[in-house]
């Protein structure tokens, strides 16, 4: 595809580059996995940058790498030192430089040109593969595409490819699943997606303020009251929302993520009684959502059922999964949560696609673009 500043999938690619034998090439990815104590819990953000890596270091191309770890506060904190990630890097992908974490100079956040130029001193081209840092208009996403000769790696043209597939020409019926805490997080991507979706399934606390705008008690459950009134013009849209016809609650005197401090367990209806907190999913609804999944021949899936790390509250987002797994549409997990739950559970490998950025897909369904896409698309090697 011919790279249009109109048309946010037509990035440059890797081979609008054109011959990278002996070139510096500046690669931004996305390296910002999970620690425990210093040791990398899961590296598939890692592994995901690698194809394009190698492609690139097969066409004889020096590679430095650069990528954020963590929240430091723009200054060089241990914890989220790169040693761990460079480790691994090495094994994946030996002869690749790794940068120290961009987020140890106030620069990266603050998208200073000084910190910019420093990125870019030396390199010949720069390759944008961070899809899950590509709505952030920070230094490494948008400024080196000002200068270099710019392309989107193979990551991030898959991650566009797909999740503006799905927005602008998805198989029909479309089915978006939305879970997660709060409805005033995801408002601009519900309403992006009730003009696009055929329907829409709304579990995990976020629920409760829609249960609450279809006037049922939502006892000591999660709820926006402020957000109550947006909430009934959403149900009023036209376009069919499910929601739980019963969830899984905790009783008084019990305490989140903590099983032995008691506290009874219940399956209760839609209307949760004074003192009870609504914190799954039920059965009844698991089920119902299932049979909508399966019917669909796109499904988009964000944000978990319930409080799916307390075991006594995972059984709604385990079905779930599983019918995105069992489905024979096209299936994308947004990331986050959920991909955290599709990989916990071994289900990743029947989805047809698991996003590397949740916040990143969620901006770009409900925006349709990217700043870090917009930055490759005005490149000096992007044709107009």
């Amino acid at each position: 595809m011919t790279p249009d500043e109109h048309d946010p999938r037509a990035v440059p690619r890797l081979e609008d580059l054109g011959d990278v034998d002996g070139q510096r090439v500046l690669v931004r990815a996305d390296f910002n996995v999970p620690l425990d104590a210093g040791r990398i819990v899961d590296d598939l953000r890692i592994r995901a940058a690698v194809p394009t890596l190698r492609w690139l270091q097969e066409r004889g191309a020096r590679l430095t790498v650069a990528s954020h770890l963590g929240r430091p506060a723009g200054a060089p904190d241990p914890r989220y030192s790169m040693d761990p990630v460079r480790e691994r890097l090495g094994e994946l992908a030996p002869g690749v430089e790794l940068c120290d974490n961009l987020r140890f100079d106030a620069g990266e956040t603050a998208n200073d040109p000084a910190f910019v130029a420093r990125l870019v001193d030396g390199h010949d081209a720069y390759v944008n593969d961070a899809f899950g840092a590509s709505h952030r208009a920070h230094a490494s996403i948008v400024g080196p595409p000002r200068t270099l000769p710019s392309a989107a790696g193979r990551l991030l043209e898959r991650e566009v490819d797909v999740l503006l597939g799905l927005r602008l020409e998805p198989r029909r019926p479309f089915i978006a699943v939305l879970g997660g805490a709060k409805v005033s997080d995801k408002l601009g991507v519900i309403r992006a997606l009730l003009g696009v979706v055929d329907g829409l399934v709304v579990g995990g606390g976020m629920c409760f303020t829609f249960l609450a705008a279809q006037g049922h008690r939502t006892g000591s459950s999660l709820l926006e009251a402020g957000e109550i009134g947006t909430c009934r013009e959403l149900l009023a849209s036209g376009t069919p929302i499910h929601l739980p016809s019963d969830v899984t609650a905790l009783g008084p005197g019990g305490t989140v993520g903590d099983p032995g401090a008691g506290g009874e367990v219940r399956q209760l209806g839609a209307d949760v009684p004074d003192g009870w907190t609504g914190l799954d999913i039920g059965p009844g609804t698991a089920a119902e959502f299932s049979d909508v999944i399966a019917e669909a021949r796109s499904v988009f899936w964000n944000g978990p059922m319930g409080v799916f790390e307390d075991p006594r509250f995972a059984a709604g987002t385990r079905t779930v999964a599983e019918a995105v797994a069992d489905c024979r549409g096209f299936t994308v997990v947004g990331g986050g949560d959920s991909a955290a739950a599709v990989a916990g559970l071994g289900l990743a490998d029947r989805i047809d696609h698991v996003s590397t950025g949740g916040g990143a897909s969620l901006e770009l369904l409900e925006q349709g673009d990217l700043p870090g896409l917009a930055a490759l698309r005005a490149a000096p090697n992007a044709r107009h």
